[in-house]
């Protein structure tokens, strides 16, 4: 496979060699997008409904991201760190571990089933190349992902729930067929980078160990990634037996870059207490660079209604490279949804209004007497 430099064009990084092809590439996605955004737009108000729960909503534990937004006017941070080791059996066992910190930001605007998010990771690791003599220890540093997008639920089967069976427990926590349709939603913007040399391109963490120095000797460039590419993901999340979320993610990656990157997971939580609940993930990862499968295992806990704290485990299934991590996060919303407005709060804000009128019209007052006592003691 041929490796190219990337070279800004029309405002972005295109690869060097089809310039010309990555600009009507690029122009042509972003046509498409104004257009899907226009469509989007207009059906807002038809497909907006509520979605909002008294408890936060988080995508965490684990890696996939729920159909449903916060819900409006809530504000939600879902942060923490994890410990991971890389070795690498195709070159000499040299290894990567080191320090990744996670923060997703999520902001329900406009309608409740509208969503501005951030997710982005930063890495500290100490690399060890064995390829030759006596490990070589290198200390890096660099985004594994900085990511801006809006989320849209399309569809909710939810939004028009059954009805209480007062007489019968069975008929209420029964399954029904209709449990399976899942909520559905897309999650669509942009990948940046700020930083000009990034050591982990493409999430690539022994990409300076594919290139032996003989082989450097032709000049071949080591793989940058482009500052800026796309990102889709399509969501679905089912719910059934009360106490089972099945939530599906189908990504693609590195949309305009020269490895387009595919994969999807598939997370099942169940919530065995009020407060507890466990989760399994797997993970698949497809590029012309790099596939993988993985596996997650994780618990989280519902302090209170606006907090909750969770802690994974996880490991792969290969050996180039094979990796095996520890997670611990929290997820914590600023909730300022309201339903509706009663009487007596609207009454309240008229109320201020009035005696912000008041005031302002007060200072007026003050502010001309004193000015008339001024002109009085002139004359």
């Amino acid at each position: 496979m041929v490796r190219t430099k990337s070279k800004e064009i029309c405002g972005i990084l295109c690869l060097e060699p089809h310039k010309n092809k990555s600009c009507a590439v690029l122009k042509t996605m972003l046509k498409r997008f104004h257009f899907f955004a226009g469509i989007l737009w207009l059906m807002l108000p038809i497909l907006a409904s509520g979605q909002y729960t008294d408890q936060i909503n988080s995508n965490r534990p684990g890696m996939s991201i729920g159909a449903f937004a916060v819900g409006k006017n809530v504000i939600q941070a879902e942060a923490g760190f994890a410990f991971r080791k890389y070795q690498h059996q195709g070159y000499n066992l040299s290894t990567s571990q080191g320090l990744l910190s996670f923060l997703s930001l999520r902001w329900g605007f406009l309608f409740e089933t509208l969503e501005l998010t951030y997710e982005g990771s930063y890495m500290w690791d100490v690399q060890q190349n064995k390829m030759a003599g006596d490990p070589i220890s290198t200390a890096r540093k660099g985004f594994m992902q900085n990511f801006l997008g809006l989320k849209f639920l399309f569809f909710d089967p939810f939004k028009n729930p059954d009805e209480v069976n007062v007489y019968s427990w069975k008929a209420n926590n029964s399954f029904k067929i209709k449990q399976l349709i899942p909520a559905v939603s897309l999650t669509a913007g942009v990948n940046y980078d700020p930083l000009k040399d990034n050591p982990y391109p493409f999430g690539d963490l022994f990409n300076d160990l594919y290139r032996p120095i003989f082989y450097q000797n032709l000049r071949q460039p080591l793989d940058t990634e482009p500052r800026m590419s796309l990102r889709a993901t399509l969501a679905t999340q089912s719910h059934f037996l009360g106490t089972w979320v099945f939530v599906t993610n189908w990504n693609v990656h590195r949309i305009l870059t020269d490895y387009l990157e595919k994969s999807y997971i598939l997370t099942l939580t169940h919530t065995f207490h009020p407060l507890w609940s466990v989760y399994i993930e797997n993970q698949g990862i497809y590029s012309s660079i790099y596939q993988d499968t993985l596996l997650r295992l994780g618990a989280a806990y519902l302090y209170n209604n606006d907090l909750q704290i969770e802690a994974t485990l996880g490991s792969n299934l290969k050996d180039s490279p094979s990796q095996w991590f520890v997670n611990a996060g929290i997820s914590y919303r600023l909730d300022f949804h309201k339903d509706f407005i009663s009487a007596a709060e609207i009454q309240a804000k008229e109320a201020k209004k009035e005696e912000r009128a008041l005031k302002k019209s007060l200072r007026k007052t003050t502010k001309k007497e004193k000015k008339r006592a001024r002109k009085a003691r002139r004359n």
